[in-house]
Order: structure tokens, then sequence, then C-alpha cells
């Protein structure tokens, strides 16, 4: 198995026909998105911005293009597209991630994907904003019912 990340080094950004190649995948996944039973968690707090993506098992997704370095935590099983190549990661990891990247996952079992960078942002609509240009396509913009957002400062906690 191929070490998704080196000490010292990060996620590569994404090569043009990499990208392609995922945005492929992703107007191929788009009509599934409604049966997409993930539960999204956002903290701002302290000049940090998270967000938490808890995913099941067996799902294939992609992020939108992420155009700011970021911190990502995996935790669970799951096949993530880095660069050009795929890798299996397992357990717990975090990683430095590059700016200019989208990522394809596939679930192995079930999975949460924290991603996380200093932002002055007051809501969560404006920390979308900081890290894509493609904010209306997030998940999160489609509330769910189980989705958390903590805004310390501002208000305590909404469900």
């Amino acid at each position: 198995m191929n070490a998704l990340s080196i000490p010292g080094q990060a996620l590569p950004p994404t090569p043009p026909e990499m990208e392609a190649r995922i945005r492929d995948a992703a107007a191929k996944i788009k009509p599934h998105e409604d049966s997409f039973r993930v539960r999204m968690e956002h903290v701002l707090h302290g000049g940090m911005y998270a967000r938490t993506c808890r995913v099941p098992g067996g799902m294939a997704f992609t992020s939108v293009m992420i155009k700011i370095p970021t911190v990502l935590t995996i935790h669970g099983n799951c096949c993530v597209c880095a660069g050009d190549r795929w890798y299996e990661l397992t357990g717990y990891n975090v990683l430095a991630a590059s700016a200019h990247r989208i990522q394809a996952y596939v679930t192995l079992g079930d999975t949460e994907i924290t991603m996380f960078f200093p932002s002055d942002a007051k809501t969560v609509e404006d920390a979308e904003k900081q890290f894509t240009d493609q904010w209306a396509n997030l998940l999160s913009r489609r509330r769910h019912d189980n989705d958390l957002t903590w805004i310390t400062g501002v208000e305590a906690c909404r469900e």
C-alpha cells in the first residue's frame, strides 16, 4: 500500500486530467445525492472553521474544488483519490492538504472526514465561500435534519 502522506509534505493539488475525471464521476453521482445519508457538523471557534462529514460505508462521492490549503482528518476505512492516485486509508489519519484539489472517495466502512482551516467567517456559508468557489454544490447547502452547527460567541448550538 502506498503512503498517502510523507512527513513534511502535503496531499498534492489535483492534476487537470484527474480533475476532469473526478468531475465526470461527480456528474454521474449527482442524481443520487438525495439518497446520501451523511451527517454534517460545522464548528466556528477561535478563528478556525472545521467541517465534519460522517459517511456510512458503501458510498462513493466527490468533493468540490478546494482552493485553499487545509488539514484533513480521516477516520475510518475508505479509498481516496489524491493527486493522480488512489490510496486506501484505515484508522485515524491527519493529513496536510494542498490548495487546488478535488478528491473522490469510496467508503469501505463508516468514515468521518474533517477539514479545518483558519477563518474569520461568522457563518458557515461565509466559511464555505472561503474554501471553494463551488459552495452552491456542497451537500451542506441542502440542510439535513441531523446536521449540527456550533458557532461560539454568536450562538450556543443549533440543531
